[in-house]
């Protein structure tokens, strides 16, 4: 069977679990930057009690294995009474281990911000709340920007794992025609193609032109 031909015959099943694989990344990302967002600035509070709660989060997710943690969502939370559907647990899985790391991120944008800049918001009489949304944020995202560039395109390789549940996205889908055919070739190195034109010419274009935009907002361009 010739590559065309190959493609002909199973290009649909790979198309649609590159859908999947496209719902399980734009959900796990969405929920990624939330749970940073939150997860960055309670780190960052000065009580103890939400401080701690965040380390002991942001520890416990980035200390672990995801595949691990993909199995307790999925097998050991029905056991204490919540049972996720399995494209419901493989987002949240990635989405809460890819926000972990990505409230380092935050946190270390925040902080990366000039001294000069929160004197300067406190001189003008801002409320700590106004303060941060209005002039630490906007600065700290142009930082973060760059390396969560990086984190989403680990966020993409890492929403593969999602098949080991059944979830039928492109990792997935190829295993099963593997299965079947044997054209191990064929069907991995379609999908490998995938993967990278989703990365290269998707997320990283986009977060390159986020960065841009955001740079002439603040002048910086």
């Amino acid at each position: 069977m010739s590559y065309i031909e190959f493609l002909k015959e199973y290009g649909p099943r790979f198309w649609d679990g590159t859908l999947v694989t496209a719902g399980q990344f734009f959900l796990a990302s969405a929920l990624a930057i939330v749970i940073a967002l939150v997860a960055g600035l309670m780190k960052l509070s000065r009580n103890g009690l939400i401080r701690g709660i965040a380390v002991v989060y942001i520890e416990i997710f980035r200390g672990t294995s995801l595949l691990v943690q993909l199995y307790w969502i999925f097998f050991v939370l029905p056991l204490f009474g919540l049972t996720l559907p399995k494209f419901t647990a493989g987002f949240v899985a990635v989405g809460m281990n890819l926000g972990a790391y990505g409230a380092e991120l935050v946190r270390g944008g925040i902080q990366s911000v000039p001294k000069g800049q929160w004197e300067a918001a406190y001189a003008l009489s801002m409320s700590p709340m106004r303060r941060m949304w209005r002039i630490i944020l906007p600065q700290a995202f142009v930082n973060m920007l760059p390396p969560w560039g990086n984190l989403l395109i680990e966020l993409l390789k890492n929403t593969a794992l999602v098949a080991l549940i059944s979830v039928s996205d492109l990792m997935f889908e190829a295993k099963q025609i593997n299965g079947s055919t044997f054209l191990s070739a064929q069907t991995f190195g379609t999908a490998l193609i995938i993967y990278y034109v989703f990365a290269r010419f998707i997320v990283t274009p986009f977060m390159r032109w986020l960065e841009l935009v955001m740079r002439r907002k603040l002048g910086r361009a």
